[in-house]
């Protein structure tokens, strides 16, 4: 086996891309965990956030798995592309108003509250990750995979408080992390199989036009939404 891959620029890139989204993407996740498990005695808390915590992630790693199988079909990178641009959109236009939850009363309550809500909010970083790995090495997209989600284990039991911190008080953060989204959306575009040879036959660096296209699309659309939000708001 050729070890020196994992030293390769692609691989070091296609890490930085998976540990930025999932900083940026699980945080939510976290915030959800706390607020279901917020009205249970001390003692239960800490039982609720690992084992709901400990389902999430396996629950994760069976949605990206199928999602990394899934994208070698022709149209679905597409999808997902879109799909990847709208999540970053959104982040950007949202005005940061979390959706209340009211907590439970009993441990297994509030772990099925998380899962639920996980299932859903998992997808974004599903997909984020999913796409993050495509852009390394084939051979190393595995050890990205389980790298990867290894992070989220910590970074939503632990992190959530202090990330959120972080983005209130340094914003640019999320305006970055949103591009990031619309760069992987891009290289996802591209390398949609049904599109691939035509696109990349027809553009010599059809990468970093479309990386660049999708980096301008998340972060103009999603300011102009989140200006015009604000604008609702104040009226």
């Amino acid at each position: 086996m050729d070890f020196s891959i994992y030293s390769g620029a692609a691989f070091w890139a296609a890490l930085l891309s998976i540990i930025v989204a999932n900083i940026l993407l699980s945080g939510d996740n976290a915030v959800v965990i706390a607020m279901a498990s917020r009205n249970l005695p001390a003692s239960q808390q800490k039982k609720a956030i690992f084992l709901g915590s400990a389902a999430a992630i396996i629950l994760r790693v069976l949605l990206t798995v199928t999602a990394v199988q899934l994208l070698t079909l022709p149209y679905l990178k597409i999808i997902g592309a879109v799909l990847l641009v709208y999540i970053g959109v959104q982040l950007l236009a949202d005005s940061g108003d979390d959706a209340e939850m009211d907590g439970h009363s009993n441990v297994w309550g509030a772990i099925r509250t998380i899962l639920v809500a996980d299932l859903v909010m998992s997808l974004d970083n599903v997909i984020a990750v999913a796409a993050a790995a495509q852009k390394g090495p084939e051979e190393t997209r595995l050890v990205l995979l389980i790298i990867g989600l290894g992070l989220s284990i910590p970074l939503i039991i632990f992190g959530s408080t202090l990330l959120l911190k972080v983005m209130d008080r340094f914003p640019v953060i999320i305006t970055l992390g949103a591009g990031l989204l619309g760069l992987l959306a891009g290289g996802m575009l591209v390398e949609d199989p049904a599109i691939r040879e035509s696109i990349q036959g027809a553009m010599e660096d059809a990468h970093m036009i479309f990386e660049g296209i999708g980096v301008a699309i998340v972060i103009l659309l999603g300011t102009y939404l989140k200006k015009k939000n604000a604008q609702k708001e104040a009226s």
